[in-house]
């Protein structure tokens, strides 16, 4: 039943293909822009870590270039060694900050290329939820972001935010479920168009962005993957604690 929802024309997941992307997400971005196009090619990714496994790292090898925000000072310095030449060319701009709600906003309006950028990507492994929710000075075409598949709709649940939280390997308590994440990208004026397979990046659409281009409806229930952890580097424990959890 699966196999022949995912085999249906409109849907994503069969575009999937891994380059530089953690899963199979660069093949899905790519598929996004054959469909809605791109305007100056431009992106923004809150959360890289080195650089080696993000969302934007393909992009930015076809010519795109864009904004990198990273909290770890070890994996920033690695990454800007690794895109020196990227850097000096004006391609690539890294930040080494911890991105907060409460500084979001000024940290995109002082280093974002464009504030219309076609791809906007969060993975903080936290406070995603809350960060998307902040910003409004930037409005993508499209919004990778990540989801906690441990949480399966209907539910609609995310984490305390925390300007502090660091995500610790085995911990679920954190991000926001795709339910709540569909209520977000809703109020902010994007359908959620599809998942990665491994059940970790949701992937939304401007709404007034061909979604007759998309598999409707926009619905958690209709796009959510559940977590494959065979597939992840780090797979998560499935220990919840409910002390951190807050319905959306």
């Amino acid at each position: 039943m699966h196999s022949r929802r995912n085999a249906e024309p409109k849907r994503l997941l069969k575009y999937g293909c891994r380059v530089f992307s953690q899963n199979d997400e660069d093949g899905i971005i790519a598929e996004i822009f054959s469909r809605i196009g791109t305007t100056d090619r431009t992106f923004v990714e809150i959360g890289v870590d080195n650089g080696t496994e993000c969302n934007t790292l393909n992009l930015l090898a076809q010519g795109w270039q864009g904004t990198w925000f990273e909290r770890n000072p070890v994996a920033v310095a690695a990454a800007r060694r690794g895109l020196s030449r990227m850097i000096d060319g004006n391609r690539l701009r890294i930040e080494q900050v911890a991105v907060t709600c409460e500084n979001v906003d000024r940290l995109l309006r002082d280093t974002a290329l464009s504030q219309q950028p076609d791809l906007l990507s969060i993975d903080i492994d936290g406070n995603d939820y809350w960060i998307w929710s902040a910003i409004t000075s930037l409005k993508p075409r499209a919004v990778i972001i990540e989801y906690n598949a441990v949480w399966p709709p209907p539910a609609s649940v995310t984490m305390k935010y925390n300007a502090e939280h660091v995500w610790t390997e085995g911990d679920v308590n954190s991000g926001a479920s795709l339910t709540a994440l569909e209520k977000l990208g809703r109020a902010k004026g994007y359908n959620l168009v599809g998942c990665c397979f491994a059940g970790v990046n949701a992937f939304f659409v401007a709404s007034d962005l061909y979604p007759e281009l998309f598999a409707a409806p926009f619905s958690s229930e209709n796009h959510y993957e559940p977590l494959r952890a065979f597939l992840l580097h780090n797979p998560f424990s499935r220990t919840i604690g409910a002390d951190i959890q807050e319905l959306v």
